[in-house]
């Protein structure tokens, strides 16, 4: 994964719990990165390292933490330049979220070596859609529910997220229920 990942993993920690329990994490991750290059190539693992390693020294588990990280992504990248690209992909969230490959792709021209999860919305109605993911990558389920947290918080959109079908238990890819609510 690109470093921006796990740039805005150190700014989350560092934000909600300081720098002493950042340096913890990466103290039990085993990972000896001073600086994350947001625009550099990092293996996976570390990513998964580090999550490993804030679920035991924050005592969450693993999804609470990928879920806050999902919902904190959609905020750090606004303010990290990709604002713009954000607000040219859709005015609403169902919007948003049918536009999200186009936006992966548009930041492909800055990160050529990205593998973009794909997302798809079918079954649209006017309070709800389906929206499948699917990713060669494992584990960010849980941050894609906490993608859709965050885009109903910038869309100002009461969002409620059930998965429906789950990669984990044999589906051929993840889906979810979106019911959302404009404010």
């Amino acid at each position: 994964m690109y470093g921006l990942v796990n740039k805005a993993i150190q700014d989350m920690v560092c934000s909600r719990f300081g720098e002493e329990t950042w340096k913890q994490i990466k103290h039990k991750a085993e990972v000896d990165v001073d600086v994350f290059l947001s625009m550099e190539g990092y293996p996976d693992d570390i990513t998964h390292k580090l999550v490993k390693a804030a679920s035991v020294v924050l005592s969450l588990s693993p999804k609470q933490i990928m879920q806050a990280f999902g919902e904190f992504w959609v905020q750090y990248t606004a303010q990290e330049g990709y604002g713009e690209m954000m607000d040219m992909s859709g005015d609403t969230l169902p919007e948003f979220l049918e536009n999200l490959d186009n936006l992966h792709a548009r930041v492909g021209v800055s990160f050529p070596k990205l593998q973009p999860p794909s997302f798809e919305c079918t079954d649209m109605e006017e309070n709800s859609l389906s929206l499948h993911y699917r990713s060669d990558r494992e584990g960010l389920t849980p941050m894609v529910i906490g993608l859709i947290k965050g885009l109903g918080t910038r869309f100002d959109t009461e969002v409620h997220i059930t998965q429906t079908l789950n990669r984990d238990e044999g589906a051929e890819h993840d889906e979810f229920l979106v019911i959302y609510k404009p404010n």
